[in-house]
């Protein structure tokens, strides 16, 4: 097949290809059947959706989607201890992981049980100090004070922790990776167990403590006693699924969706606060909570405080959360600069050594691990291939990894770790952390290479960058993005639909904050579009697009991206989200 608009190499390296006839027929018949418009049926025509269920999708509901809390193993018996916890009045303590997907499930917990005039402990281990996941001492002290021990986010690798909370219970509800042995814990409760079917392993751990909470509010129910509002909890859900790179599909679609309608009432005073700092002057979507909310509430975990995120997420105090927001905003800060040093010298290295391998990896002396998930997460978009960064200190380096579409990264570093070249490693498809020892980086990434490769990793030849449909700037409406926006959220494995504008005029370009670049776009007539090409003067593959097209004032050029609706200062207007542009043949 030709290259779409005979893009074979566009400013980003990548060529452009477009919908196959048959998709167009699809979508055709789906517009016939169902009275939407041709555009909005093109996105439900690539998602599968027919005609009957359209109207589904379009408005999914939790009660359709929702699967049954027990069909996952040990549910009944985790959710059954928590319930008997809560009635007896015990002692109960929750370790969670510092990221957003184990603040957000802490916070759950958090939340529920005080609904339910409870507290509990909250345990959040110092990513230096003590590294991912439970450990021997934490759980050992925790066990003495405690009677549960909810493990969230974590634990399902934890086999010495969990064995040596003498004394206390152990529930894990978890999404990692299972090895073919279980802590030895009371329940664990994870869809990615080596003994479930996998038909759940999409959800983020916040998705499985919901289910847990469902299950728990299901056993009150039975004796007469009304649970806490689950679905005002779905925020949370909602912020962990997309920060947490979820596929945005079936539940965890209706998840974030509804989720986000719970965000915009502003009734959390952690989320509130948070936006507010943010300066998120308009109803959250899936870019906010993933660039803006997300990263800030990390912020506590990767530089600062551990437990600064959940304790943010879970506050019901106006003034702690205001407080807690402002320290988040400004690590956030930190972090930022951070970042940009550990990756301007990430991406050197990695070049040195060429991006053309299955893996693409640096690994550097006093490299922040709070970054260096971020930084793989660069180094990913730069070479569309798997990346690990790798901070060294002492005898130890610790890395994050970040996986492309196909490759089970988690599955790959769990193996690597198996075979002793690693101390220890785990995560899930698209994600991974490991601890390797200093003299063993070489040899451990080289397998690791060699077992991403033996899944496709690093296939020859540019990347494709796929074309739903042409628009010209005058189809380029508000009332077209809002039809759009009625088949998301969109996210990670359910992208918003990608239109090429063919041969606009750039009437118009001028930077912005430094790094993102506007344009004036017009198809050579009357009608005119506002487009914006963010972090377009940062680092590879969008840091291409500045210096490509800053000079093209005049110039006729090809532009791909996304179409949305933009609020500013109170005025909404269609606005054009440029990823890729191209020259026209001349």
């Amino acid at each position: 097949m030709p290259a779409f608009l005979n893009v074979e190499v566009s400013a980003t390296g990548r060529c452009w290809t477009g919908p196959a006839p048959e998709a167009e027929r699809l979508a055709d018949a789906l517009a016939r059947d169902t009275g939407l418009p041709l555009p909005l049926a093109r996105i439900l025509a690539a998602r599968g959706v027919s005609p009957g269920e359209a109207a589904s999708f379009l408005e999914p509901q939790i009660r359709e989607l929702l699967p049954d809390p027990r069909s996952l193993k040990d549910m009944q018996l985790a959710a059954a201890r928590f319930v008997s916890a809560l009635k007896n009045r015990e002692r109960i303590a929750v370790f969670a992981d510092y990221d957003v997907d184990g603040g957000s499930s802490a916070a759950l917990v958090l939340t529920w049980l005080r609904a339910m005039g409870h507290a509990a402990t909250l345990y959040i281990p110092d990513r230096i100090d003590e590294g991912y996941g439970p450990n021997v001492p934490a759980m050992a002290a925790l066990a003495a004070a405690h009677d549960l021990i909810l493990c969230v986010d974590c634990g399902t690798l934890s086999h010495a922790p969990v064995a040596a909370a003498k004394g206390a219970d152990v529930v894990i509800l978890d999404h990692h990776l299972g090895s073919e042995t279980l802590p030895p814990a009371l329940a664990v409760v994870n869809p990615n167990r080596q003994d479930e079917d996998g038909t759940l392993g999409h959800l983020c751990a916040a998705s499985v403590v919901f289910l847990m909470l469902v299950e728990a509010n299901r056993l009150l129910r039975a004796e007469g006693i009304a649970g806490p509002d689950l679905m005002a909890m779905l925020d949370l859900v909602a912020l962990a699924t997309v920060a947490d790179v979820a596929p945005l599909t079936g539940v965890n679609r209706a998840f974030v969706r509804l989720g986000l309608k719970v965000m915009a009432r502003r009734d959390r005073p952690g989320l509130r606060a948070l936006a507010d700092v943010a300066r998120l002057d308009r109803a959250p979507d899936v870019y906010a909570l993933g660039f803006l909310l997300g990263p800030r509430v990390n912020a506590g975990g990767r530089i600062g405080a551990a437990d600064l995120g959940a304790r943010l997420l879970a506050t019901d105090d106006p003034h702690e959360a205001a407080a807690l927001a402002e320290r988040l905003d400004r690590l956030n800060e930190e972090r930022r600069l951070i970042e940009d040093r550990v990756r301007d010298a990430a991406l050197a290295q990695a070049e040195a050594r060429g991006l053309d391998s299955p893996l693409v990896w640096a690994a550097g002396e006093g490299w922040h691990p709070g970054v260096v998930g971020i930084v793989a997460a660069r180094l990913k978009e730069a070479a569309n291939r798997p990346a690990v960064v790798i901070g060294l200190s002492g005898d130890e380096g610790k890395g994050s990894g970040r996986s492309v579409d196909g490759i089970d990264l988690g599955a790959a570093v769990q193996r690597v770790a198996a075979e002793g070249l690693l101390l220890k490693g785990g995560g899930h498809r698209m994600a991974a952390g490991l601890t390797v020892s200093r003299t063993g980086v070489d040899a451990a990434m080289a397998r690791l290479s060699d077992l991403l490769g033996r899944q496709g990793a690093g296939v020859a030849g540019p990347r494709e960058l796929r074309i739903d449909s042409l628009m010209m700037p005058a189809a380029a409406t508000l009332a077209l993005a809002e039809d759009i926006a009625r088949a998301g959220p969109f996210g990670q494995g359910a992208p918003a639909p990608r239109f090429a504008i063919p041969d606009a005029e750039i009437r118009d370009v001028r930077r912005m904050g430094g790094s993102h670049l506007r344009l004036i776009v017009s198809d050579g007539m009357s009608a005119r579009l506002e487009a914006v090409a963010f972090r377009a003067f940062d680092a590879p593959p969008g840091g291409l697009l500045g210096p490509f097209l800053e000079p093209l004032r005049g110039r006729r050029v090809h532009l791909a991206g996304r179409l949305e609706a933009n609020t500013w200062q109170g005025r909404t207007s269609a606005q054009f989200r440029v990823e890729d542009a191209a020259l026209p043949p001349p």
